[in-house]
């Protein structure tokens, strides 16, 4: 079911909810399940907080999962909705909503098949319908393999994505890029694709946009810049930026570029580089969430995000634990625009 009239806004537009779901599976988190799990509950509380703050919307397994969910997160209003999932990549697991003419709500469902079929779990192919299904809106499903976090939008008609998600072969193999745009252009009723080429190092999404480059404003957008000599994706954060700067947004206005330095050289356990990204952070409707890792550069990226969201309070909470699963706070939320009566 495709329609043109349907628009997907900026994330800054007010939201009425956000979904998440509560880190569970003890096999795929390890070591790190508990302290995933603190560091979810500082993000629920923080886009939560204030007058207006965002009903939270928690995909749970069962009843047990509930109640210690219910009782770590400890915010009133919270929601819980025991729905099948494998891990809690919301933004890529999730519906992604839409404003029809007048206001109503819809959503837009795309084909999931595990990030190239790298992680499949049982019920995450599922889980957009079910949330769609809960919330009785209007769904568009279109028959590509699509994730959230692979699409960034400036709610003027301009969408950001990668080459390397989006066309890769283990995501549409028979697809075009004159094609993915086509359906994109339908879904979400934007004007103009905008193409980079690849992602951070080892990063799981083959390249989601969500951890290279976000809008801010109307025809500005936000990237990263390497700290360090050693920083392992400097010459991708390089090209990002000079790329950004030729591109021209669907409203005729060449990007206003922005960089703030890149958390650098951040390892796991095992001496791995993990894709850590400042561009991972979330708007909400009373403040701006930024993911940080201990690295030497997280204050100062925190105070830079901060001078692009004036009317919103930016906070920088820990997300190192988090991003052993593969992403952090944006990959982990995807937000409910407020329904206009």
């Amino acid at each position: 079911m495709t329609n043109d009239q349907g628009q997907r806004t900026a994330e800054w537009v007010a939201h009425e909810a956000c979904w998440l779901a509560w880190p569970s599976h003890e096999k795929e988190w390890g070591p790190d399940l508990e302290a995933a799990q603190a560091e979810f509950v500082q993000l629920c509380r923080a886009i939560s907080s204030g007058e207006s703050g965002e009903r939270l919307e928690i995909l749970v397994l069962d009843e047990a999962g509930k109640t210690a969910a219910a009782q770590a997160i400890g915010v009133e209003g919270a929601r819980f909705h025991i729905i099948p999932f494998g891990d809690i990549w919301l933004r890529d697991i999730g519906p992604i909503f839409r404003r029809e003419p007048g206001g109503k709500l819809a959503a837009v469902r795309f084909d999931f098949n595990g990030w190239g079929e790298k992680y499949v779990f049982p019920g995450d192919a599922q889980v957009a319908a079910n949330i769609i299904k809960f919330l009785s809106v209007p769904e568009f499903y279109f028959p590509v393999v699509v994730e959230g976090g692979a699409l960034e939008f400036d709610g003027e008609g301009t969408c950001l994505t990668t080459r390397s998600c989006l066309l890769n072969p283990n995501r549409n193999p028979n697809a075009s890029e004159a094609e993915i745009e086509a359906i994109l252009k339908r879904a979400f009723g934007v004007s103009k694709v905008l193409w980079l080429n690849q992602g951070l190092l080892n990063d799981h999404t083959d390249g989601h946009i969500d951890t290279l480059a976000r809008f801010v404003a109307p025809g500005k957008v936000l990237c990263m810049a390497a700290s360090h000599s050693d920083d392992p994706n400097g010459p991708v954060l390089a090209e990002i930026a000079r790329d950004l700067s030729e591109f021209t947004d669907a409203q005729g206005r060449r990007l206003e570029v922005h960089q703030i330095p890149s958390p650098g050289r951040i390892l796991n356990d095992s001496g791995e580089v993990m894709p850590a990204s400042y561009m991972n952070f979330y708007i909400s409707n009373n403040c701006v969430v930024v993911p940080t890792y201990g690295s030497p550069q997280d204050e100062v990226a925190v105070a830079e995000i901060a001078r692009f969201f004036p009317n919103r309070s930016t906070v920088g909470l820990s997300s190192k634990a988090i991003l052993t699963g593969g992403g952090s706070f944006h990959c982990i939320t995807q937000e409910q625009l407020i329904i206009d009566n």
